[in-house]
């Protein structure tokens, strides 16, 4: 079963940290942050990874459900994650800035590692509903 480890991008902001810090993950580990803002997460086979959160009790970003706005995006920074049908990210912030939509993307690997919550970030922003 996949594990996704997550890190809530809101709190790089407050942590003074950076999306491309080798060693953020290391940090938000050693941070004593609470469960919503990083943890790790079981997903199963075909689940997305927004219904994998939310049966674990945890309050992710959403909108649409359907890959038509950026309210669930998160960054990729290792594994992958397959996305069925998305319509709204581009081929860059798909391929080269690793942008995902956690309400229909998957996992394809047994260890992801993800920072939701990525709607903050400026090229997204017009996105968002």
């Amino acid at each position: 079963m996949p594990t996704v480890e997550y890190l809530n991008y809101e709190v790089l902001d407050d942590n003074g940290w950076d999306l491309d810090d080798d060693d953020l993950f290391a940090d938000a580990a050693d941070a004593g942050l609470d469960a919503e803002d990083y943890g790790e997460l079981e997903v199963n086979e075909g689940e997305y990874i927004l219904e994998a959160a939310e049966a674990q009790g945890y309050d992710w970003p959403f909108s649409c459900r359907a890959g038509a706005c950026a309210n669930c995006a998160a960054i990729l920074k290792e594994g992958e994650i397959e996305m069925d049908m998305q319509q709204i990210l581009s081929d860059e912030e798909v391929e080269d800035k690793n942008v995902r939509l956690t309400c229909i993307g998957s996992p394809q690997a047994d260890e992801i590692k993800i920072v939701y919550n990525a709607k903050h970030l400026d090229y997204l922003q017009n996105r968002v509903i």
